[in-house]
Parts: C-alpha cells; sequence; structure tokens
C-alpha cells in the first residue's frame, strides 16, 4: 500500500492546531470540569487523540521509510506544544504544581532551543529516553485531563495524578540530562 509522502510531516504538523484547541477547552472547562463537565471530557479526549498521533507519524514514517529531517525536528516541537499546554493549563486550573511544570517546561524547552540552534550542523533525532519520557507525559497528562474522578473519586485521582505526575517529572529530568551528555559526548568525539 503507497501513502503519500508527505503524510507522516502533515499529521506531526496537525498536532499544533489541535494543541491550541484542547488548551482553549481545557481552560473554558475550569478546574476538574467544574465550569463544565462535558467540555473536561472533550478537551481530554482531545488530548488522548493528539498524543497517540505522535505513535501513528513515526510507525508511518519507518514503516515506509519516510523518515525525514523535518519530521525528526518538528515531531518533537509538537509534543512539546501539546504536552506543554497540558501541563501549562493543569497548572493554571491549580491541578498540578507549579514547581514541576517549571521544572518539565525549562527542561522541554532548552532541549528544544538547543535543537533549533544545532540543527544547520545536523538533526538530532529523538533518543530513547526522550520517547519514553513522552510516552510517561502523555499517560499522567491523559489521566490528569479526563475527569475521571466522578468515577473513582477525588482522593483516588489525585494521588494517582501526583505519582503519575513525579514519575513524569523525573523522567523529563533523567532524559534531559541523557541528552546533555550524549551531545557532549558527540562533540568530543567530532573534535
Amino acid at each position: 500500500m503507497a501513502i503519500p509522502r508527505q503524510l507522516p510531516n502533515a499529521i506531526t504538523i496537525a498536532r499544533i492546531p489541535l494543541a491550541i484547541v484542547f488548551f482553549v477547552l481545557l481552560l473554558l472547562a475550569g478546574t476538574d470540569g467544574s465550569a463544565d463537565l462535558a467540555m473536561r471530557w472533550v478537551a481530554g479526549a482531545l488530548f488522548v487523540l493528539a498524543i497517540s498521533t505522535d505513535w501513528v507519524d513515526g510507525y508511518l514514517a519507518r514503516r515506509y521509510e519516510l523518515v525525514s529531517d523535518f519530521g525528526k525536528l518538528w515531531d518533537p516541537i509538537a509534543d512539546k506544544l501539546l504536552t506543554g499546554a497540558g501541563f501549562l493549563g493543569l497548572a493554571i486550573l491549580g491541578e498540578v504544581p507549579w514547581w514541576i511544570v517549571i521544572v518539565i517546561l525549562v527542561r522541554e524547552w532548552g532541549i528544544t532551543v538547543h535543537r533549533l540552534m544545532i540543527v544547520h550542523e545536523h538533526v538530532v533525532a529523538a533518543a530513547w529516553t526522550g520517547k519514553i519520557k513522552t510516552t510517561v507525559q502523555g499517560v499522567a497528562l491523559g489521566w490528569a485531563l479526563l475527569p475521571l474522578h466522578v468515577w473513582i473519586g477525588m482522593p483516588v485521582w489525585t494521588a494517582v495524578t501526583l505519582v503519575l505526575m513525579i514519575a513524569a517529572l523525573a523522567l523529563t529530568v533523567a532524559s534531559g540530562i541523557d541528552y546533555i551528555v550524549a551531545q557532549v559526548r558527540g562533540r568530543r568525539s567530532a573534535a
């Protein structure tokens, strides 16, 4: 089966407007969906759909040998816009501590800025630690965004959210350290 050459990149780019729509819906829904529970479900489902496309575009690119420098650069940027919108929205709503969000966003955007600064030298593809980090962030955010507290109760939902957010934070920091070490080693071996 032949697929259009630009399909993986189009899926990647589609995550950017989805992140904006998701962010607006999340804020309109209010804390834990208090302003509009249905809108919170829609925002959470939109996030889960959008973050799932990360797997789809990567699979298509590898399966049909359509991996491109554009995709290697923009896929992580689209992921960071989407997850960043989730973390930021949850912090604004008071559902996740700001300190966790600040550490995660500083790491995420610091690495992104570095990637953009060296793009003229080479494109840095996501390492396996970064992929695990993105997966755990997606799970943590998906859990926190979906108003499951209506079924399992607020104390359980809140406790699981905090545990998942701390796991996402730990993996975010660890993958950032891994990225820095890999870049330092790469520069030393190039010199």
